[in-house]
């Protein structure tokens, strides 16, 4: 009984076996013809197409704050104000802009290089609910409307200080990284489907060299460690 059970068991396994090998095949099989083949030409303008009708990708957010101060003087009396703006930058990459001369498949190596256009900057969104505003003017403030111009300025001056801070080194660093992975998954996921698994895809900026091999699939930095590298690059520099 025992027996006639175990070879049930196993004719059954033989035949999930089957039937999974059946499936993945077929799975295979459906993406390589809908990619176009192993062909890696045909899968990369599928991506490509793919990519341009997605339009713009926003790999990396941050969040930023503001601390402005504004001082009238007037009638030899002054008045103060101080407004701290919390607001949010949007970083975009419009793949639109990636044409097929950006793209170069080199056969000997199975690596695709990819030339990305640059990080575009969207915003500040400002946090109006989470603002403070603070100081007074005391008799300027009641004889004049030296408040509201000095609240006016402010926010100018806010906003300003917070797309200066969203085009700082370290953020713009994060969201390229975080762009060039995103394109390189993009382009090496239709690739491994169709059976190219060991392609390789290296995104690039346009000031980026050539000769420089910038990211691949498994790189990610933190915050901290573009800190840190920032700190270390300071250091090499001080010390020349």
């Amino acid at each position: 009984m025992e027996g006639r059970l175990n070879k049930s068991l196993a004719i059954a396994a033989v035949v999930v076996a089957l039937l999974i090998g059946f499936l993945v095949g077929g799975i295979a099989d459906i993406g390589k013809r809908l990619f176009g083949g192993a062909d890696p030409e045909s899968v990369v303008d599928s991506s490509l197409q793919s990519m341009h009708a997605q339009n713009r990708l926003v790999p990396f957010v941050a969040r930023f704050v503001s601390v402005t101060s504004s001082k009238q003087e007037k009638f030899g009396l002054s008045a103060e104000r101080t407004l701290i703006l919390p607001g949010t930058v949007r970083y975009e990459l419009d793949m639109a802009k990636i044409e097929r001369d950006d793209l170069s498949w080199d056969k000997a190596t199975k690596t695709l290089s990819v030339e990305l256009p640059e990080i575009e900057i969207a915003g500040p969104e400002v946090d109006l609910k989470a603002a403070r505003e603070y100081g007074s003017g005391g008799i300027l403030s009641a004889l004049s409307n030296a408040d509201t111009q000095l609240d006016d300025a402010n926010r100018g001056l806010a906003i300003d200080d917070l797309r200066k801070q969203a085009g700082a080194p370290v953020p713009l660093h994060l969201a390229r990284e975080a762009a060039r992975q995103a394109i390189e998954r993009s382009f090496a996921m239709p690739l491994n489907a169709a059976g190219i698994s060991d392609a390789k895809v290296v995104a690039r900026f346009g000031d980026e060299p050539k000769a420089q091999k910038p990211s691949y699939l498994d790189r990610s930095l933190t915050y901290n460690q573009a800190i840190e590298e920032a700190r270390k690059r300071r250091a090499g520099e001080t010390t020349k």
